[in-house]
């Protein structure tokens, strides 16, 4: 591979000749563990966002000269919509305030000006990735600050689009699933019936309460860091320059974002990533208790429950024919567990905010939006590839809800619980159904036992 001369502070390093990245990155490069994991692009390509802002921003505050933002806003563009992904090129693991990938993008942001610039100005006052794009920055505010947008973007535009996909499913099966009668179960025995369309309900208003949980974090993970610099003092900065911007990027992401009241907290601490986390985990659960109960009821279908049929989408099997695994439910768990395992390195992170500043965020970042993507695509398969596509067993369902020795509870407050519990204890040696019973020792009229008995409104 050829190679060019770059220099930084430190002196010179060979860089690929066809790279737009300098030297720190060049450094960053022989100090990484090449882990095979790099900072989420969501993350990089909210950097080149808030260089793009930052320019337009320097240029109107006379900091910036015109010919220098308009290069720097263009390749900041082209870096935040994909083009120069492969020129991120620093490993995930990496110095903890993320400073070797802000310098990355810095880099290309200023290598791609100066291409855009050649032949202009005749190769005088180059744009430099430090005095020019990263101007009024640091990475220890401008890092935080696009993971704060990263998340909230994502979250905005992917997850709460999946989980109102994933809860219009479950209310729509709530609904046609109002007239099958069931056997409730408590500790996994039998209990009091239901409807099935009561337990889709309950799913539905998990989805719903999720919903309620991602928009009360909002107001924290928009809080801004930009501002603070180095160490939260602003210095090096003009000090219009944080508000100014953060409406650029408010008005170009279409999500208002604040700058934060408190910027020693804002860069110390990376408390608001750790709830967000702990929110995600929370629905995470909730989509885990939802996918075990889907394969226990499908579970059999002969030997098990066998309450409901999954959408058969693949052989279930390389040895026995005709054997059909609840794919999606399976795929739905695992990935609850990524996110709950992702909760516990992104809180260990959060501990590390020592005095001004955390220095794990390039990890939280990738564990952060790893749990938003992931929640996101697994609400949107299960509602696509298994709610919607589900069916009861109508006659199963039925038939083991009468059969159970649970609808003794029923009779309760009219032969008491002593009476009741015999009743029970005779259905289940006989093999006969509590109202057969009821109705044979004439406990009472045949309209009031079907009354009694009828589907749970």
């Amino acid at each position: 591979m050829q190679q060019r001369v770059e220099k930084d502070s430190l002196g010179t390093i060979q860089v690929p000749a066809g790279a737009y990245y300098g030297a720190q990155t060049a450094r960053a490069r022989l100090n990484g563990i090449d882990s095979g994991l790099q900072p989420p692009l969501a993350m990089i390509h909210m950097l080149a966002v808030i260089k793009s802002c930052a320019a337009r921003v320097n240029q109107r505050l006379g900091l910036l000269p015109a010919d220098l933002a308009v290069a720097i806003v263009e390749a900041a563009d082209e870096a935040a919509s994909g083009k120069f992904d492969d020129q991120f090129v620093v490993d995930l693991f990496q110095t903890g305030s993320g400073t070797s990938s802000n310098m990355n993008v810095n880099e290309v942001i200023a290598g791609r000006a100066n291409e855009l610039l050649a032949g202009k100005r005749g190769g005088r006052h180059p744009v430099h990735p430090n005095e020019h794009v990263n101007l009024g920055q640091s990475s220890n505010d401008v890092i935080p600050t696009a993971i704060h947008m990263a998340a909230a973007i994502r979250i905005y535009h992917n997850l709460i689009p999946a989980l109102g996909r994933l809860l219009n499913s479950f209310g729509a099966k709530s609904r046609e699933f109002a007239k099958v009668l069931k056997t409730g179960r408590t500790h996994l025995q039998d209990a009091l019936p239901v409807s099935m369309g009561q337990e889709f309900g309950g799913y539905r208003r998990q989805m719903e309460l999720a919903l309620v949980r991602l928009q009360s974090i909002m107001p924290r993970l928009t809080e801004l860091a930009l501002g603070g610099t180095a160490v939260g003092t602003g210095v090096n900065t003009h000090p219009d320059f944080a508000r100014l911007t953060i409406e650029a990027l408010s008005a170009k992401t279409g999500i208002k974002f604040f700058e934060a009241k408190d910027h020693f907290e804002a860069q110390a601490n990376r408390d608001a990533l750790v709830e967000t986390s702990g929110c995600l985990k929370t629905i995470a659960g909730g989509l885990k208790k939802i996918s075990n109960d889907l394969r226990l009821m499908s579970s059999g279908p002969h030997a098990g429950l066998g309450e409901i049929k999954l959408p058969a989408l693949q052989p279930g099997s390389s040895m026995m024919p005709g054997k059909i695994n609840p794919v999606i439910p399976e795929i739905v768990i695992q990935a609850a567990y990524q996110v709950t395992g992702n909760d516990t390195t992104i809180a260990l992170c959060g501990q590390d905010g020592i005095l001004e500043l955390n220095t794990t965020m390039p990890l939280m970042a990738h564990a952060l939006i790893q749990s938003i993507d992931l929640l996101a695509s697994t609400a949107r398969l299960m509602a696509d590839k298994c709610i919607d596509g589900l069916q009861p067993q109508v006659n199963t369902c039925r038939q083991k809800a009468e059969q159970s020795p649970a609808l003794a509870t029923l009779l309760v407050p009219y032969i008491g619980y002593d009476a009741a519990a015999e009743l029970a204890r005779q259905a289940e040696k006989s093999g006969r159904t509590i109202r057969e019973l009821a109705a044979e020792k004439d406990i009472m009229p045949p309209e009031e036992l079907d009354r009694l008995f009828a589907i749970p409104a």
